[in-house]
């Protein structure tokens, strides 16, 4: 789709982005730093994801190659089980 506003294009990048920042003209989009979002409480996660979404548009690659969901959460913390599928690891 065509990309006129900020708030288009962070709904194109996906991940609510559209909800968390408000701004409306192109000129302030582009001049926000990270420091900025985080002002606005954008956890980091977000935040690196919407300034290296950025940086992609910028040098005109096409929003549906690089926009992705999240990672999940790590089921597992620590090391990794001692015990895998019956047989002890390490």
């Amino acid at each position: 789709g065509k990309i006129t506003t900020p708030q288009d294009f962070l709904k194109a990048i996906g991940r609510n982005s559209e909800k968390r920042v408000s701004i409306d003209s192109w000129e302030a989009f582009w001049r926000t730093t990270g420091w900025e979002l985080k002002s606005a409480s954008i956890p980091v996660r977000d935040r690196r994801y919407i300034l290296w979404c950025m940086e992609k548009f910028r040098q005109d690659i096409p929003i549906e190659q690089f926009a992705h969901e999240p990672k999940p959460k790590k089921k597992i913390r620590g090391w990794g089980p001692a015990v895998q599928h019956g047989k002890r690891i390490r």
